[in-house]
């Protein structure tokens, strides 16, 4: 795509891909594709801050040069290492071979290892800044946000935060601004990148916004790295931060997350769904293996209670459980409660084995686990829909959370 001017002399030139289908690996699914935007910043010294990834340089170098030649560009800011933000630095490097990196001290060494060069690398902190000549950048180190090498870049005339991987979203358009797509669109796949990418730096990330907050730098626009730029409210997507890095849960809801063999553990979690909305509590039922796990862990966001459910399988539960558990235990969703459900045939060990990935995910279990042999009776339906409604109880007497402290 070509250049878009997003403030007067600071251009977008990056690079839609619209055919991304998974990020991270395959953990992350985006359906909408993604962007990697960089800025070039028209100045006495001209600026472009991050770059794209390496298959995309000819559509930025293309971008930038229906601009500027790229040969006049004298600082290339590297606000993150990972290789969708810096991936096509070398060959722009190629282009302008007098630029200067500046970069965090830990960016340099990621960038070094990354690429085996040793380019004229400027170290910056948090407070440096740097005269272009009308417009003056200022650096906001953000480590663990998403890595440690990550930081911020703030015009300081034009109020423009530029804070790479923070305020992203994972969603291709040809459209450049957040009030030119249905916002309701836009922060679902805000809600879902900072699930599957975030959720367990939430204690970094609160303390940065309130870092950030009493530097006291107003905020007009927020060009994240990923997505659509923020210029009609950036104020919002701050605020749902706050919510989602706080730990906050407005109103109680619930997902029961299941498997089954033969089909028994589906019974019971189609039972205490029932049981749980009966209580008038929000409720969503995902069998595991055909449900996208990255909506489920957009999901977690704004629910408190987490019930899942197996067949037992070699004393364990189903494999097809296995790396949602194993996202929970690594993202970590502070102040949930859970609890488990299964059933067995001469064996048990699906719930306990539930139990502890739950706990290792720092999720409270709240009650004892329910569990069948073989096929119910009709006792057995109405013990899965009081389990339900019981559950819902507990949701609703947990109230609203707060962050607890790493």
């Amino acid at each position: 795509m070509s250049a878009h001017e997003i403030v007067k002399d600071i251009h977008w030139v990056g690079a839609v891909d619209w055919d991304r289908r998974h990020f991270h690996g395959f953990s992350y699914t985006t359906p909408n594709g993604t962007t990697y935007n960089a800025y070039l910043i028209i100045d006495e010294k001209i600026t472009l801050v991050d770059t794209v990834l390496p298959e995309f340089f000819g559509e930025m170098a293309d971008a930038i040069s229906g601009i500027i030649d790229p040969k006049k560009i004298e600082y290339i800011i590297a606000n993150h290492v990972e290789i969708d933000h810096s991936g096509a630095l070398p060959r722009m490097l190629e282009l302008c071979p007098n630029a200067t990196v500046l970069c965090s001290a830990k960016c340099r060494d990621g960038l070094k290892k990354n690429y085996h060069s040793d380019w004229n690398f400027r170290i910056v902190k948090t407070g440096d800044t740097v005269s272009l000549g009308k417009k003056t950048l200022e650096f906001i180190e953000a480590p663990m946000i998403h890595w440690p090498d990550s930081m911020f870049t703030y015009v300081r005339e034009d109020e423009l935060l530029l804070p790479n991987d923070a305020f992203g979203q994972h969603f291709a358009s040809a459209e450049r601004f957040d009030d030119e797509i249905d916002e309701r669109m836009i922060m679902n796949e805000a809600a879902k990148y900072y699930a599957n990418i975030l959720l367990d730096l939430g204690s970094i990330i609160h303390r940065k916004l309130e870092e950030v907050e009493k530097m006291g730098i107003p905020i007009k626009i927020i060009a994240p790295s990923h997505g659509i730029i923020w210029r009609k409210d950036p104020a919002k997507i701050v605020e749902a931060y706050k919510k989602w890095s706080s730990g906050v849960i407005d109103s109680p809801r619930v997902i029961v997350i299941y498997d089954t063999m033969w089909g028994t553990t589906e019974k019971m979690a189609r039972n205490i769904v029932e049981g749980v909305a009966a209580e008038g509590v929000a409720v969503r039922l995902y069998r595991a293996p055909f449900s996208d796990h990255t909506s489920i862990l957009k999901d977690v966001l704004d629910t408190k209670g987490i019930l899942v459910g197996s067949s037992t399988i070699h004393n364990s539960f189903l494999p097809t459980l296995a790396s949602l558990l194993e996202e929970f235990e690594t993202l970590k969703p502070k102040n949930r409660i859970g609890a488990s459900f299964g059933s067995f045939g001469w064996g048990r060990g699906a719930c306990r084995r539930i139990e502890e990935s739950l706990k290792a995910a720092g999720i409270d279990i709240v009650m004892p686990a329910l569990e069948t042999q073989y096929v119910p009776d009709k006792d057995g339906f109405k013990a899965y829909h009081q389990f339900g409604r019981d559950f819902a109880k507990k949701v609703k007497e947990s109230g609203v959370s707060v962050l607890k402290e790493a």
